[in-house]
């Protein structure tokens, strides 16, 4: 396959997690920017989110981070399950979006409920946890520099 992918350019043995970073910026025929976030909360390789909690994750980020940053078209978890890509319509900072999303992990700590876990609202409603999402996102914050 000769299509370049962003995300298989990235040497994955150097980074370290967790960092936001900008990964992506598209221009639009009509001149809309959208940009691609790196939102990486897991060393690859080392580490990675269990699927139940990166659900929950998921779910609440996806509210959460769309109360700070105006123009968000997607936060959708990374197939390595060691963090998110966030799609923005517009340019936000590297050090907005991170602190936006230290901002939403310390609201999930104080968290009681996740929303849309019902079988109309989701896809897979069985599989959430609050509780570990709190763990990581508690360990998380604990490592952002």
């Amino acid at each position: 396959m000769d299509i370049e992918v962003e995300s298989f350019q990235l040497d994955h043995t150097k980074v370290e997690a967790p960092y936001v970073r900008k990964a992506g910026r598209i221009e639009t025929p009509k001149g809309d920017i959208i940009q691609k976030y790196d939102l990486r909360l897991r060393q690859p390789n080392e580490d990675a989110i269990s699927t139940a909690p990166m659900h929950t994750l998921e779910h609440l980020l996806a509210g959460y981070m769309r109360e700070k940053i105006d123009n968000i078209v997607d936060i959708s978890p990374m197939g390595c399950r060691t963090g998110f890509y966030l799609i923005v319509v517009g340019e936000p900072t590297v050090e907005k979006v991170e602190n936006t999303l230290t901002d939403s992990l310390t609201q999930i700590l104080e968290t009681e409920e996740v929303p849309a876990t019902t079988a109309k609202e989701c896809g897979n409603y069985r599989d959430h946890s609050l509780f570990g999402a709190k763990e990581y996102a508690s360990d998380v914050l604990k490592k952002f520099k």
